[in-house]
């Protein structure tokens, strides 16, 4: 990470959580996300499906701003809530599909 520019984990946590801080930016990452064996785009869609699915509201305005960023188009992530509702739940799609309207809806997309 930049040592002009904390991480986000850094920004959130700094020295309380250094050892936290730590896996997110070298072993998450630092190591996970840029393994070569999913393309980023493959991992953001399996990483917001699993957020959906989990109900993990936090995390997912995040994750859905980098699925876009990755090359995930705003009507593939659509069309993959809309298949998570029958798989994860109503309530959860529901949710996921209105966290990703108002982020289209700030980006235009």
């Amino acid at each position: 990470m930049s040592e002009d520019k904390p991480s986000g984990a850094q920004a959130m946590f700094g020295d309380f959580a250094p050892e936290l801080v730590h896996f997110t930016d070298e072993v998450l990452f630092g190591q996970v996300w840029p393994d070569e064996g999913l393309s980023r785009r493959d991992r953001s869609l399996v990483t917001v499906a699993a957020l959906v699915a989990l109900y993990r509201g936090n995390e997912l305005p995040f994750h859905l701003k980098t699925a876009l960023d990755n090359g995930l188009t705003a009507e593939e992530l659509k069309q993959a809530i809309t298949h998570l509702a029958f798989c994860a739940g109503w309530p959860n799609a529901m949710t996921a599909m209105s966290v990703l309207k108002r982020i289209a809806g700030e980006r235009g997309s």
